[in-house]
């Protein structure tokens, strides 16, 4: 695959390019490759690595959270155990927003009915 720019890179994992800059100054992403020119070029392992952490952050993991599992992924095989933990924590916290997400999804519908009777004539 050839590499992509900084803005086609952002549209393929739905960020913005000031953001994938700050990822990579955040230590999130690895130093991207740099054309000739200086720019940026984003390989498919990098979009891959991108789009993950998209998904960590749209479930709610803290940067801090998000850093930790990029220093122990770069610290290769040997933490393996460690990023299971982060990951496992991280879902029971997700699953845990999902139970409360879902409560206040069925207030919601009982307002809905409610009012959807109130609204029936007779």
């Amino acid at each position: 695959m050839t590499a992509v720019t900084v803005g086609e890179a952002a549209a393929q994992v739905g960020l913005t390019a000031h953001t994938l800059r700050w990822y990579e100054q955040e230590g999130l992403v690895r130093p991207v490759e740099r054309d000739p020119a200086g720019r940026r070029r984003y390989t498919e392992q990098d979009l891959n690595w991108l789009t993950m952490l998209t998904k960590l952050r749209r479930t709610g993991m803290p940067v801090r959270d998000m850093r930790r599992y990029a220093e122990l992924a770069r610290l290769g095989d040997r933490t393996i155990a460690d990023r299971r933990r982060l990951f496992e924590q991280h879902r029971d916290r997700v699953l845990a927003r999902i139970a409360e997400l879902q409560q206040d999804l069925e207030a919601i519908n009982h307002k809905i009915d409610l009012y959807a009777e109130m609204e029936r004539p007779g």
